[in-house]
């Protein structure tokens, strides 16, 4: 508990047996309530290792990709009574120790979602992301910042913070399973009102990190235009008739 509110970690996991045990003993647990881990139907022992540490666990029957899997942890999140659901993948790649500062953003401030941004103070370059994908990353991201009419420096991580109202307010469940859910879920966010922030992550690649391929990069890059350019309109409308 931080400050009152009730904080829970929602570890979506797939194929994490290397890293989840790292990733859970840097988690600061005197301040968290929950950690929830959901395996995606993974066939290496990543749930019976969960089990094994403590970590309320459960497994996917079949694979739901990753929008199904972080739907399932974020409502798993509200069903625990948190009042702030972080969404930390088990991974070793974002650093748990930023669950305290993501929690404190959003706790009597304006703010009900906070990303965990890998690019501010270039982190990720650092870290090892590929340099590829660090220029479609800060090239996306500038375009959806003029889309979305904010400044943020990276919207493509994984690694996120809900208030409990904006994830009962905003219709998440309905959105897409496969990754673009992160940035629908932002939009529908705004949508509704909710501001966001952001925090500097540091970030490791290594061999055990989570990666998509080139070709999901790209249909991700074009889902994102494609949740980002309607925003634009509506948002040039409301203006309009405001």
């Amino acid at each position: 508990m931080l400050r009152g509110k009730k904080i829970a970690v929602t570890m979506p996991a797939y194929y994490a047996e290397k890293t989840v045990e790292r990733t859970y003993r840097q988690i600061p647990l005197d301040i968290v309530d929950h950690v929830i881990l959901v395996d995606d139907a993974s066939k290496d022992r990543t749930y019976e290792i969960a089990k094994s540490l403590g970590i309320e666990a459960y497994r996917n029957e079949k694979n739901r990709n990753y929008g199904g899997n972080v739907k399932r942890c974020l409502s798993l999140g509200l069903e625990s009574g948190a009042d702030i659901v972080i969404l930390l993948h088990p991974d070793c790649q974002y650093t748990p120790q930023l669950v305290i500062a993501m929690a404190a953003m959003l706790i009597d401030t304006p703010y009900d979602l906070c990303l965990a941004s890998r690019v501010s103070g270039r982190g990720a370059l650092s870290g090892g992301m590929p340099v590829w994908k660090y220029l479609a990353n800060l090239g996306l991201t500038n375009f959806m910042d003029v889309c979305l009419g904010c400044r943020h420096t990276e919207y493509h991580t994984g690694y996120r913070a809900y208030t409990r109202e904006l994830l009962e307010k905003v219709p998440f469940t309905t959105h897409s399973d496969d990754f673009i859910f992160d940035n629908e879920t932002l939009v529908a966010a705004m949508d509704h009102g909710f501001k966001t922030c952001e925090v500097t992550c540091p970030t490791v690649y290594e061999e055990d990190s989570s990666s998509i391929s080139f070709a999901r990069s790209v249909r991700y890059g074009l889902a994102c235009v494609g949740v980002s350019v309607p925003y634009l309109f509506r948002r040039i409308g409301r203006r309009m008739g405001g």
